[in-house]
């Protein structure tokens, strides 16, 4: 049998796990948790991979290259068969006999072969090669910045999501309390004879239309709560609380300096940069076509009847090769090249323009938002004062009902447009900071 103190004492626990499972998660710690697991951020993470490793690529194919090679083989093709008996240094004056040289019969050969390549100059090709690489590494870590930033933005738009679906629950909260205190004073009015039945019916739809909003207010809490789930990758089934609200700072600057910083640290912007980079030492690759090429080799053979490491031998040499003619092949290379960097220029121009007209909307949202602000609260106090003296004269019988409940409604509204103001806020200032390129963890 189990004590009431036990029961009290596991009560007590559960309490304590469920308040821990609630532990209030900040946006900050939410911005952490999305960035270590999303999606996007899981591709762009994974272009850094390729890039990094297309340049660990081109930069080795600059070091000398170790290959090692075995052959065996059985023959009686009479040149064949006296080239491998002079490999494996076999050669005896019988051999020199015509029948013997004719008909040499099955000779066996296994060849051990050790051989290094030494590129020492390819007219460019490895050096633009490597600048190619280091270009299109740095293009995939910005890309991994601007999609870092987006989902920075993504979390703080949830983030807020959910405290404006809560003050609009408290909007909704306020409008019901109203709603209720009008149908009592309704009831009373309508008990002393002044207020008439319609009047109480109107209150009690009133009622009825508040605890809707209400019920609306709380399904926008839990979408607004499954989207901020899913952003940082939580279950949606798990208990999760946000911390306090966070506004972001407005971005300071004239409208002139905001436009040279994005196009100086917009990630974006330095991303296309170095695509066109790459596509400048794409030219001096194909360039290379034109050049002579210079390498050095050095072989070890060894040659056998069987499997063994006889017959020692060495071969060292310098090769020259330069394609003096090739039908156009490499001046149509240059010029595929040539015409792939006009492109690179020409998005990065369009890019420029793109985010520079989006920085300037953005700016002029968050200037907006802000005033709206100041207005929208100034509404919201007029409103609550002007209610308070139609409650009044509603009471004393100077107005009806309906001119009371559409007083409410203008309040109502008015606190909802002020919620509305304060996300759109939140909103503006942070895609202004994302159209600058300077999104960070830090609002």
């Amino acid at each position: 049998m189990i004590r009431p103190f036990s029961l009290i004492f596991l009560a007590v626990l559960a309490l304590g796990w469920q308040v821990a499972r609630a532990e209030a998660i900040s946006l900050r710690q939410a911005i952490e948790a999305a960035l270590n697991q999303n999606a996007s951020l899981a591709v762009s993470q994974a272009r850094i991979g390729q890039a990094e490793a297309a340049l660990r690529q081109a930069e080795a194919a600059r070091w000398p290259s170790l290959g090692l090679a075995l052959s065996a083989s059985r023959t009686n093709d009479p040149l064949s068969a006296f080239g491998a008996k002079l490999g494996q240094r076999s050669v005896t004056a019988a051999d020199f006999q015509p029948a013997a040289i004719n008909h040499p019969g099955d000779v066996d050969n296994f060849n051990t072969r050790l051989e290094v390549q030494v590129p020492l100059y390819t007219g460019g090709l490895l050096s633009s090669q490597i600048d190619q690489a280091q270009a299109h590494s740095q293009a995939a870590r910005l890309g991994d910045a601007s999609a870092r930033q987006q989902v920075i933005q993504q979390v703080m738009l949830a983030y807020q999501g959910v405290h404006t679906a809560r003050a609009y629950i408290k909007v909704a909260e306020q409008a019901k309390l109203a709603a209720e205190e009008a149908l009592r004073v309704t009831e009373r009015l309508h008990a002393q004879g002044i207020a008439i039945k319609s009047d109480l019916l109107s209150a009690r739809v009133n009622l009825e239309e508040a605890k809707l909003k209400l019920a609306e207010g709380q399904r926008l809490e839990s979408g607004a709560l499954d989207r901020l789930k899913m952003l940082i990758g939580r279950p949606l089934g798990e208990t999760i609380e946000v911390g306090a609200e966070v506004m972001p700072a407005m971005l300071a600057g004239e409208a002139a300096v905001l436009r040279e910083q994005a196009r100086a640290e917009h990630p974006d912007l330095n991303a296309l940069r170095q695509q066109r980079e790459a596509a400048r030492a794409r030219i001096e690759a194909a360039r290379s076509g034109h050049r002579p090429q210079l390498s050095l080799m050095g072989r070890q053979d060894w040659n056998d009847k069987s499997l063994g490491l006889d017959a020692s031998s060495y071969t060292v040499a310098g090769v020259l090769s330069w394609r003096l003619f090739d039908a156009g092949v490499t001046g149509a290379a240059v010029d595929q090249a040539q015409a792939a960097e006009l492109e690179a220029a020409a998005r990065l121009r369009q890019a420029e323009e793109a985010i520079e007209l989006q920085l300037m909307e953005a700016r002029r949202m968050a200037l907006e938002a802000d005033a709206r602000i100041t207005a929208r609260e100034a509404a919201v106090a007029q409103a609550e004062e002007a209610q308070r003296l139609m409650k009044k004269r509603y009471e004393n019988g100077i107005i009806n009902l309906v001119e009371l409940l559409a007083g409410q409604a203008q309040l109502d509204r008015a606190r909802a447009d002020l919620v509305a103001a304060r996300y759109d806020l939140v909103a503006a200032r942070a895609e202004l900071r994302r159209a600058a390129g300077v999104l960070s963890l830090e609002p």
